[in-house]
């Protein structure tokens, strides 16, 4: 287990070896793996001008002089066939010829005739793979199908995370072999110049990690060093061969797995002794690693579909009863489906409109303290220590804060989560002390566990679904915004009843029933006699008296001033007649005013049947006048 100084010192190494690693040129060695030959051939003159050592003597010779048709034929058509089989130095050899400038480039490996056919298992292994449904199980059967082709002690999959690093998250080996699945190994074993080899050829095969290579050789010694981007046979950095070897690795190959320009994985085979498999084969592990990265992508993209439209019917879940929820902090946080259900958590604080409520143990924390403190900023981290001290302190005991700010500045949710001591599992120590010197492989790769404090557990793709859902509440609030207004267009602002303007649109198209209309009786002596707030107090309650008294399908109206309407649907005249007397009743009891004490106040009522004949404002207009005839006929009564 490590301490946070080994933590600091692993970090200082990786940023050290990923500064030392990116100025290799790696990519010109000057020198091919000693198994093979390379010859590079003037395309007008045909002329060989660059060779390796080992095929010095046709150096600065015509092409024809080396006696294989077949290949003189392939390199002066510029014709492609990879690999093409030649008869060269009494031995069958496979030539594989690409381009460089100006050049042909010829290289030759010796013929595999032990494995000439292996390569059409890799179909069978294939068409098995394409079967399977679960990224899991495609990458565990994988290494075993490659393991079986091959012959190599271990096969390993990797998968490359966002920061670089790798993880080995599937593996073959022989019972004796080192288990390494599970291993996490740091980015700078996989440098940017090695990222881009890899993304530029798609298989490698290194065959003896005790080999130095074979220099080039050039007619021109002012010409600059040959690149190998596509080689073969490229010689490998002394430094990876080192690493290789500290491993136990005699051999590799090794399979790119490129998703849009991007190295997301590698296939890689190691054998404890030399081991070389032919070209062919090798073509055929291509196109199974091209196979495998697209089942890998396609399934991955299938699991965040469905997780997608799991995310999706929970947020529906948690929004739709905000439109009528009278307490929006209330149904977000306590509701049948919470905040905590999209975004698991520990804790949750919403803050609306200058409310703020929280779900969870904060201890003596005033959430609002916590709101202020981020004001307003969108956040996400995993170690509230390392990146807000200040939050860090104030929160004791949680380590993860992710905070979406809601639009125009109304409010923020905040997801809290508790501090997640875990382990990470690394290959090998990454420290100095397992190092020749701060730059050197790592001497040994038996697991290493390094303890990570003070954080919580990774929002990971939570923090896109948050920022999703304060973007989706956000609407639902502006939705309920515009209810509001459009309701408030319609409602009295002081008494709470439908105003004016709804009257009107509603007896555009009246129901049968009828129309009461109500006018206090004297209530101007109350305004003189007390002032407008205590009036306004009368009105206040006569309001809530007529809302009280009302039927369930009645409809209570502020016509104006100390005038007010009901509308009475599916009623005949007598029991209209009925519910005026009621509503005269209930008017007529006292009212105890916190400023004038003990007030009465009664009302007179006008009753008018609805009849289709009528518009709306002859309908009001007979109402107000049975409203007159029960004044003249002595107040405090309803008359038709």
């Amino acid at each position: 287990m490590t301490d946070d100084s080994a933590v600091a010192e692993h970090a200082r190494g990786e940023l050290l070896r990923a500064a030392e690693c990116a100025v290799e040129p790696i990519h010109l060695p000057g020198r091919i793996q000693s198994h093979g030959i390379l010859l590079g051939i003037d395309v007008i003159s045909s002329v060989i001008n660059v060779a390796s050592a080992n095929a010095r003597e046709w150096l600065g010779r015509p092409l024809t002089e080396l006696g294989s048709p077949t290949l003189e034929w392939c390199v002066a058509s510029g014709s492609h066939v990879d690999p093409v089989r030649v008869e060269l130095l009494g031995s069958a050899w496979d030539a594989i010829v690409h381009h460089v400038a100006d050049r042909a480039i010829v290289e030759l490996e010796p013929a595999v005739a032990s494995m000439e056919f292996a390569r059409t298992s890799v179909v069978g292994a294939i068409q098995r793979l394409g079967r399977l449904t679960e990224v899991a199980a495609v990458r565990a059967e994988t290494v075993e199908e490659i393991r079986r082709v091959t012959g190599f002690d271990h096969v390993m999959l990797y998968h490359f995370h966002d920061d670089g690093h790798g993880e080995v998250v599937a593996e073959a080996r022989a019972d004796d072999v080192t288990p390494y699945l599970g291993l996490h190994f740091p980015a700078s074993d996989i440098p940017a110049q090695a990222r881009r080899l890899y993304l530029t050829k798609v298989s490698r095969a290194i065959v003896d990690t005790e080999d130095a290579g074979t220099p080039l050789l050039t007619l021109d010694p002012a010409e600059p060093p040959l690149d190998l981007s596509l080689g073969e046979l490229r010689a490998v950095s002394p430094h990876h061969l080192q690493y290789m070897r500290n491993m136990g690795q005699a051999s590799t190959v090794s399979l790119s797995l490129i998703s849009e320009g991007r190295l997301i994985g590698m296939v890689t085979c190691a054998h404890r002794e030399q081991r070389r498999i032919p070209v062919l084969l090798r073509r055929a592990l291509e196109v199974l690693a091209g196979q495998l990265t697209l089942q890998l992508v396609s399934l991955q993209a299938i699991e965040r579909l469905s997780r997608a439209i799991a995310v999706r019917e929970a947020r529906t879940a948690l929004l739709a009863p905000l439109a009528a929820s009278g307490d929006v902090l209330d149904t977000l946080l306590t509701g049948r489906t919470t905040i905590l259900d999209l975004v698991p958590a520990d804790a949750a604080i919403a803050q609306l409109d200058g409310v703020t409520r929280a779900r969870g143990d904060l201890g003596a924390t005033d959430p609002a303290d916590v709101v202020a403190e981020i004001a307003g900023a969108a956040l996400a981290t995993d170690s509230l220590a390392a990146t807000h001290p200040a939050l860090a302190a104030a929160l004791p005991g949680f380590a993860g804060l992710l905070a979406v700010p809601l639009a125009d500045n109304r409010g923020t949710l905040v997801l809290l989560r508790r501090e997640a001591g875990r382990v990470v599992r690394w290959l090998g120590d990454l420290g100095d002390a397992n190092r020749d010197t701060a730059l050197s492989p790592r001497r040994s790769f038996a697991e290493w566990k390094q303890s990570v404090s003070d954080t919580a557990q990774p929002w990971g793709e939570l923090v896109d679904e948050a920022a999703d859902l304060g973007r989706e509440l956000d609407d639902v609030l502006f939705r309920r915004e515009e209810v509001r207004r459009a309701e408030l267009a319609d409602i009295d602002p002081l008494t709470g009843l439908r105003n004016r303007r709804f009257l009107d649109e509603r007896l555009e198209t009246p129901a049968t029933g009828a129309l009461l209309f109500l006018d206090l009786d004297d209530f101007k002596s109350i305004n003189d006699r007390h002032g407008h707030e205590v009036g306004d107090e009368v009105l206040l309650t006569v309001a809530q008296r007529i809302r009280d008294t009302c039927r369930a399908g009645d409809e209570p109206v502020r016509l104006g001033g100390d005038e007010f309407v009901v509308l009475c649907a599916d009623v005949d005249e007598h029991e209209a007649l009925a519910i005026a007397e009621r509503l005269i009743t209930a008017i007529g009891r006292p009212i105890r005013s916190a400023i004038a004490g003990r007030l009465t106040v009664t009302a007179s009522c006008g009753v008018v049947e609805v009849r289709s004949a009528l518009t709306g404002g002859q309908l009001l207009e007979a109402a107000d006048a049975a409203m007159y005839r029960a004044k003249r006929d002595g107040r405090n009564r309803a008359s038709r």
